[in-house]
């Protein structure tokens, strides 16, 4: 049963055929047995063969066969060819055209010409022993299989286009969902660029601060020159771990192996932070006011990386002996971050617009992060001389 229903789904036009013959053969038999009601052989022959012939090609061409069923009805009204069974052809053509979604107009046209087939039929060729009541009601029951095939060929039509519908519908959802992870991914790259800056900018400066020192007093003081070496080893350490866990994420999508990785920074880690940047000689002030508590994750990395942005910023363009000031201000609902330098340096203003050379990526950076917890950021020249960078950072989103 499998094997011919699919056999059938594969060749509608050869099924329409064998029908176009079983029909043919029919009405042969019914015109050599019934009288033809007087209308001409010939003429009954050629409606018999052209009814069959748009039964087989219904599904080719089902407007134009339609008009031919039309045309063929009056002809048989005219010429006196009575009803035979090449007229269920009607029948078929009515349903194709309903179901197939086609010009309405055709539709609309199967349905008024299947309406008026049986009433003209009965007036064409009465019921002689029947009364006028009799003759209504057998007109009425001959045209409801007429309205059955219209009604079932137009529903089969609609429920075929809800479920096109649905398909469609399906298939733009899954192209929304395709261009979401491609935004996400997009804006996870995104985040790991400001990482990869953020790391290297910030540990690189040190490396280059300490080198400079060390061989300052490379013969002078060699304790000193060695403890430089140390702070360039472990600050180049802990860069190269940083660096393999972002990495690690643009190679596979996800930290794996969470041992080799170290975690992402959080607002305990600004102190350290802050002992680096004194060892690689600049002055920093760090007070904490409030009661320290857990933040989100987000709000932690956010604060981390502005403070170790503004010191970097501090060192590379405050000038000499510059100092700087870092303040974290825990409130009921939020965090306040405020770092100022005293420097006199002129690489803030081109830290502050960016200018040709590239520089101002930070602050683009330190915007971008501030934004995405639903924070506010302040920068720019302090009165009297330096930078300030003021942050809030709430606990919960801005929606």
């Amino acid at each position: 049963m499998q094997r011919l229903y699919d056999f059938l789904r594969r060749h509608p036009t050869g099924v329409d055929s064998f029908w176009a013959v079983v029909l043919i053969g029919w009405s042969v038999l019914w015109l050599g047995t019934q009288p033809v009601d007087g209308g001409p052989t010939a003429v009954a022959a050629v409606v018999v063969l052209l009814l069959s012939l748009s039964v087989a090609l219904r599904r080719r061409a089902p407007d134009k066969m339609l008009l031919l069923t039309a045309v063929l009805g009056v002809v048989q009204l005219l010429t006196d060819v009575g009803v035979n069974p090449a007229n269920f052809a009607m029948l078929a053509l009515i349903y194709t055209v309903a179901a197939r979604g086609g010009p309405r107009w055709a539709s609309r046209l199967g349905l008024i010409g299947g309406l008026a087939a049986a009433p003209l039929a009965q007036v064409r060729w009465p019921i002689s022993d029947a009364s006028f009541g009799g003759q209504v009601f057998f007109t009425i029951v001959m045209s409801v299989p007429f309205l059955l095939a219209w009604v079932l060929g137009d529903s089969i039509r609609t429920r075929r286009a809800y479920f096109a519908e649905l398909e469609a519908r399906a298939t733009r959802l899954e192209k929304e969902r395709e261009a979401q992870a491609k935004v996400a991914v997009a804006a996870e790259r995104a985040r790991i660029a400001r990482e990869l800056h953020d790391v290297v900018a910030h540990n690189v400066s040190v490396m280059v601060v300490q080198a400079d020192g060390a061989a300052y007093v490379l013969d002078s003081a060699p304790e000193q020159a060695r403890q430089a070496l140390e702070t360039i080893s472990g600050t180049g350490r802990q860069a190269l771990a940083e660096m393999r866990r972002l990495l690690g994420v643009l190679r596979t999508g996800d930290v794996k192996e969470s041992g080799e990785y170290v975690p992402q920074p959080d607002v305990q880690q600004i102190e350290d932070l802050v002992e680096q940047v004194r060892s690689a000689g600049l002055t920093v002030d760090f007070k904490v006011e409030g009661t320290p508590r857990s933040l989100p994750s987000g709000v932690e990395l956010t604060a981390y990386r502005i403070v170790q942005e503004a010191l970097t910023n501090s060192r590379k363009h405050g000038g000499p002996d510059v100092g700087a000031s870092v303040r974290l201000v825990y409130f009921d609902d939020g965090l306040g971050l405020l770092v100022e330098d005293d420097g006199r340096g002129a690489g803030h203003e081109l830290y502050v617009d960016g200018g040709a050379d590239g520089r101002g990526h930070g602050l683009i950076g330190m915007r971008e992060r501030v934004g995405m917890v639903g924070g506010t950021l302040d920068a720019g020249p302090r009165p009297g001389g330096g930078f300030r960078i003021s942050a809030l950072l709430p606990l919960k989103p801005a929606h």
